[in-house]
Parts: C-alpha cells; structure tokens; sequence
C-alpha cells in the first residue's frame, strides 16, 4: 500500500486575521495532527494572493479516513475551522507512486 498525499487548499475568512490562524494552524499541528497514526508530515503554505494550501503525507488512505473521522471532536480543528471560508475549502488524495 503506498502513503497518500492529502492537499487542502482554502481561504480565510475576510474578518480572519493572518496571526490567529498561523496560531491555531500550529496548534492543530502540535495537538492533533502529528498525534494522528499514520501521519508521516504535514506542512502549511501560503501564495501571494491569500490562497492556503494544507499538504499532508498519510501511511495509508485508511489512516487519513480515520484521522477525518476524528476531527470534529477536536477543539484544535474547530478553531482552525472557524478562520476559514468553507466555500473555498477544496481536499483532494493523491496516491503516491512509491
């Protein structure tokens, strides 16, 4: 089984600033995601004209659905939530080729 590259890309909220996301993107970081089986990496960019993108690296599909499963119980992923428009929100899963 190879791992899955998971790629979300989104926006803020236009009432979101910039500081309190990268506080609450680290802390979903720290306290959620890499407490996750499976996750190998995750890591957060940012392009000049706002767009975000949210890379994460899985073990396995069946790892990353597991993880999703547990997110609405995370106060972490709320907050981060909270600062994104969700009608920008796109999530798509690559399987790797190695």
């Amino acid at each position: 089984m190879a791992p899955v590259l998971e790629v979300t890309t989104f926006r803020l909220r236009p009432d979101a600033a910039r500081t309190s996301f990268e506080a609450a993107d680290r802390d979903v970081q720290i306290r959620f995601a890499y407490r996750q089986p499976g996750l190998l990496r995750r890591t957060t960019a940012v392009a000049d004209a706002g767009q975000w993108v949210v890379l994460e690296l899985w073990d396995s599909e069946e790892e990353a659905d597991a993880a999703e499963a547990r997110r609405p119980a995370s106060p972490e992923v709320a907050v981060f939530g909270s600062l994104v428009d969700p009608s920008t929100v796109r999530r798509t899963r690559y399987a790797t080729l190695d």
